[in-house]
């Protein structure tokens, strides 16, 4: 972990910027674009730990609708907390779909980008999910809890628009059933290198049996609960799905083994890190995977998949543009929107940028022509008028094993 950040205030980074309706002193636009701009206090949606976030003291902030603790104390103490130890984090507003039926898993490898009927029981798949155009409408994970029973996990914002895919596509003679169990079950990760140690105070040597990209029902104080071995933020962790009656004694259970709350500011940073991308900055349907760099998340050559057909003429004929990882060499945070020149052209955007206080940089993620995607070449940020290099670098920036 850098030191030189350890005794300056938190500057004005990361991209989250809590937003309209109220002003906040975080300054993060990733959380600002996602607001959903015009919505009403009063119309935003609250996860069961809402009153537990506000009777700790965390700043909340709209975020895809939903009113959300993006800081507990402040981002670089957060990050701090899950690069050295334990923070867990409320993602109850991401989507739970439970996919069943004797058709179940010939149905989701129709949407999903790769065949799950080949997943193991209890395995994990990471991939995306992509219009007839090879758009990526989200990226998710799926995984495989018995022989036709599956959990889709769909990002907050996207939650209606994969529900919306998913019932699109799904057949109508009764061999598949899709429930949506946001509303029962609630969502708790708990990130760090002390994550296991933490979390076994309240589950015991349960954990044990689940390794990484796996899932298992964990006895949780007389309660079975669905464990995956999953986060976003590059330290190993858990996701945790208590119903949303118990979620809170849960939450407290892992507060009093010493987990650190940590809100949605530090966890953009920790994912921008670990070259984790975020859907609506990084990705949308008018990328493919194969410029967001996911390709090796993407088995095009299947008859019933239903972008198979444009994945795969993508695939052959190329694409002109790519996403690259970016570290800063001059002074100044890259964000959101900001235009990546060279020379005097203009040849891309930023798509994510931020301070990195683990590794002591100014890093980000754009897309370039495929000319200017080689590893060391020389690209400049245009900051506040001001032209700033930067060189392209390999990613992740930031992993447990290279750290």
């Amino acid at each position: 972990m850098g030191r030189r950040w350890r005794d300056t205030p938190v500057p004005e980074h990361n991209e989250l910027r809590p937003c309209h309706p109220f002003r906040s002193h975080n300054r993060n636009p990733t959380i600002q674009r996602s607001l959903g701009r015009g919505v009403a206090l009063s119309e935003l949606l609250t996860t069961p730990l809402h009153r537990t976030h506000v009777s700790m003291g965390a700043r909340m902030v709209p975020f895809s609708g939903w009113d959300m603790p993006v800081q507990y104390a402040t981002i670089l103490e957060e990050v701090d907390a899950v690069r050295e130890r334990v923070g867990i984090f409320d993602v109850s507003h991401m989507g739970r779909l439970f996919i069943s039926g004797p058709g179940a898993g010939a149905f989701v490898s129709r949407v999903f980008s790769t065949d799950v009927t080949k997943l193991r029981r209890g395995r994990a798949k990471y991939g995306v999910t992509c219009n007839e155009e090879g758009g990526i409408i989200d990226d998710n994970i799926v995984y495989r809890l018995g022989e036709e029973r599956y959990l889709y996990i769909p990002n907050a914002g996207n939650r209606d628009a994969v529900s919306a895919w998913l019932h699109r596509w799904a057949p109508t003679d009764g061999s598949v059933d899709i429930d949506d169990a946001a509303d029962r079950l609630a969502m708790i990760a708990i990130q760090g290198p002390a994550a296991k140690s933490t979390f076994s105070k309240i589950a015991g040597a349960a954990l044990d049996k689940i390794r990484p990209f796996r899932i298992a029902p964990v006895d949780i104080d007389g309660e079975s609960v669905l464990v995956a071995r999953t986060g976003y933020t590059g330290e190993d962790g858990y996701e945790i799905m208590p119903s949303s009656d118990s979620v809170v004694s849960v939450w407290n259970a892992l507060i009093n083994a010493k987990a650190i709350p940590c809100g949605l500011a530090s966890r953009d940073l920790l994912r921008l890190e670990a070259a984790f991308l975020l859907h609506g900055n990084d990705m949308d349907t008018s990328i493919n995977p194969y410029e967001a760099g996911l390709d090796r998340f993407v088995d095009p050559d299947r008859d019933d998949y239903i972008p198979g057909e444009a994945l795969r003429r993508i695939r052959d004929e190329g694409t002109s543009r790519k996403l690259v990882g970016f570290e800063m060499v001059g002074r100044g945070i890259a964000r959101h929107g900001y235009d990546i020149t060279h020379g005097e052209n203009k040849i891309g955007e930023v798509s994510s940028g931020s301070v990195s206080f683990t590794l002591d940089k100014n890093i980000g993620f754009g897309y370039v022509p495929t000319d200017f995607s080689a590893l060391g070449t020389q690209l400049w940020i245009q900051i506040r008028r001001r032209s700033v290099e930067a060189v392209v670098r390999p990613l992740p920036f930031y992993s447990r094993r290279a750290s």
